[in-house]
């Protein structure tokens, strides 16, 4: 009874806190803006331009021509990482000489490498199902990139992207929604907030920037949705309004190529009780919730449970036997770095493309945290992002480290 009272009370102090949406850089103000070439990051250029915004083109630059990766035969970038980028950096460079915009393309190949690529591969093969977008927004994007604009004596008041998310700032001590001890000092950080286009909504893979890091951060496009987005740039005569959308992290085409640096381990497919259906490629192609490409036979539809490293094994199951009631997550980033103290709830998305689920949130001894759906969720997978949101604000996001079945 008094945890039920203690939920509501704390529901009631969330319902009632004032937020504050961060305003746009001011006319003036030096903004650099992280340009990729595609229409989004290109129309937020022209409207701090149109408001009277001193604008710095920035585009990364993370190829180090160290694959044999096939370079795209469209004239068309086929993924965020390859020999491709050379046809963005291109393009953002003459829409910012048309435009008088300075200009500059920072390496940041390096950074990308060890945080992103690297840990990628690593984690597929330990098992796990890696989030590569999760990892390179706070390390790349929004780190090894800024640092790189610092290094070059750009002192920018502002730093703005084409990421469909707002940002927000509460009114009241965060830390009363916890129902933790608020202290002397109330913490009223930046907090990433839902955009308007829910249908685009990358907040997800924001959820690990510091909110040190957002407190120079500004999302234009927060209250535009897509096509209103294209409109804009339409009116305004822009290229990049007739350029296809952004790929994926890696195409189907580069996988082996990406992962040629070790021969893959061959080992047995098994199912819950151990038996042997067929034989694996190597655990590196295998991802939880999996259906297609398993290459077994079966008079039912069978779905990736699980994958043993230790063992070398991938584990097949039934549809039903995916739920699992809850996970473990750690490797945390709190909004305003305080990680809370007591119980509470929210809401918890385990991948992109899942609705966040109702949950009951409780730190470990360990620092990790778990989480108990209210409804069974599917498919768990360690590696992936855990997002906690309270009515679409983003309060903490970790890394899943096992599921609980």
């Amino acid at each position: 009874m008094f945890y039920y009272f203690h939920f509501i009370l704390k529901i009631v102090i969330f319902l009632s806190m004032d937020w504050e949406k961060l305003s746009m850089p001011e006319p003036g103000s030096l903004v650099a803006v992280g340009m990729s070439g595609g229409v989004d990051s290109t129309l937020v250029s022209m409207l701090l331009k149109e408001h009277g915004c001193t604008v710095v083109g920035v585009t990364m630059s993370s190829w180090a021509n160290d694959l044999p990766l096939p370079p795209s035969v469209e004239g068309v970038r086929g993924s965020c990482y390859g020999p491709d980028e050379a046809i963005d950096i291109a393009q953002c460079q003459v829409f910012c000489q048309q435009q008088g915009i300075e200009h500059h393309v920072v390496d940041v190949s390096e950074a990308y490498h060890c945080n992103v690529l690297d840990y990628f591969k690593a984690e597929y093969r330990s098992g796990r199902t890696p989030n590569p977008c999760v990892n390179c927004n706070p390390t790349v994007k929004f780190g090894a990139l800024l640092d790189g604009v610092r290094a070059r004596g750009i002192n920018f008041d502002y730093f703005c992207t084409g990421h469909y998310a707002a940002l927000v700032r509460p009114q009241t001590d965060l830390r009363q929604v916890y129902g933790d001890d608020a202290g002397l000092e109330p913490i009223r950080p930046v907090m990433i907030s839902a955009a308007t286009d829910r249908r685009k909504d990358q907040t997800y893979f924001l959820c690990r920037i510091p909110s040190s890091t957002l407190e120079k951060v500004r999302f234009p496009l927060s209250s535009y949705t897509k096509k209103e987005v294209y409109a804009m740039a339409q009116e305004r005569g822009l290229v990049a309004a007739t350029r296809s959308e952004s790929q994926d992290f890696i195409p189907d085409t580069y996988w082996d190529i990406i992962f040629a640096d070790e021969p893959a381990q061959p080992g047995d497919i098994v199912d819950l009780e151990g038996k042997k259906l067929g034989t694996h490629r190597g655990i590196q192609h295998y991802t939880i919730g999996q259906r297609r490409g398993l290459g077994v036979s079966s008079n039912r539809p069978l779905y990736v449970h699980s994958i043993d490293s230790k063992k070398n094994q991938v584990v097949l199951c039934d549809d039903k036997d995916l739920l699992c009631r809850g996970l473990v997550a750690n490797k945390w980033v709190w909004a305003g770095g305080y990680a809370p103290k007591s119980c509470f709830r929210g809401q918890v998305k385990i991948r992109l493309a899942s609705p966040a689920a109702s949950s009951t949130i409780s730190a470990r001894e360990d620092g990790s945290y778990e989480i108990i759906f209210d409804e069974p969720q599917r498919a768990v997978a360690p590696g992936q992002a855990a997002v906690v949101y309270l009515n679409g604000i983003i309060f903490g996001g970790g890394i899943i480290s096992r599921e609980i079945r």
